[in-house]
């Protein structure tokens, strides 16, 4: 399997520095500071980017346990809120709340959620985030 990278570099010190993270398929190049990490600036985060990284995870990995099991879905969404907070006076990412709606044809809404639920166990970047003490996922059909 390949191996999949992303550079950052930051100037300066931490609250009048900046930075910039790209991706190495130039998909995405943003750039980030200490208030767009820590207040409400603009520009990326890595939290952004670990939230985007988990939805696009979730969502392959809820289609494709769907599908495996007689179900292939119309369309999976999924928006995943990273918590950053103060946890003994250091930022800890503390929570990740992962909200996903699909359009699954013909599926039971129990089936839908244990489904759901062993998705958000399997998918890799949950595996690779297993040191967030929660995970919670809402998982609607609709």
């Amino acid at each position: 399997m390949p191996v999949r990278k992303a550079e950052a570099v930051w100037e300066g010190g931490l609250r009048a520095g900046k930075g910039v993270m790209k991706l190495e398929s130039q998909a995405f190049q943003g750039p980030y500071s200490f208030p767009s990490r820590f207040e409400e600036g603009e520009g990326t985060n890595p939290e952004e980017l670990i939230a985007a990284a988990h939805a696009g995870c979730f969502s392959m990995a809820l289609a494709v346990a769907l599908e495996r099991e007689g179900f292939p879905p119309k369309r999976v969404s999924t928006e995943a809120r990273v918590h950053l907070e103060m946890v003994e006076g250091r930022a800890t990412i503390t929570r990740i709340e992962l909200l996903t709606e699909a359009e699954v044809p013909g599926i039971s809404p129990e089936k839908f959620q244990e489904i759901a639920q062993a998705a958000k166990e399997g998918c890799p970047v949950s595996r690779a985030l297993a040191g967030v003490k929660e995970i919670s996922l809402e998982a609607r059909l609709l």
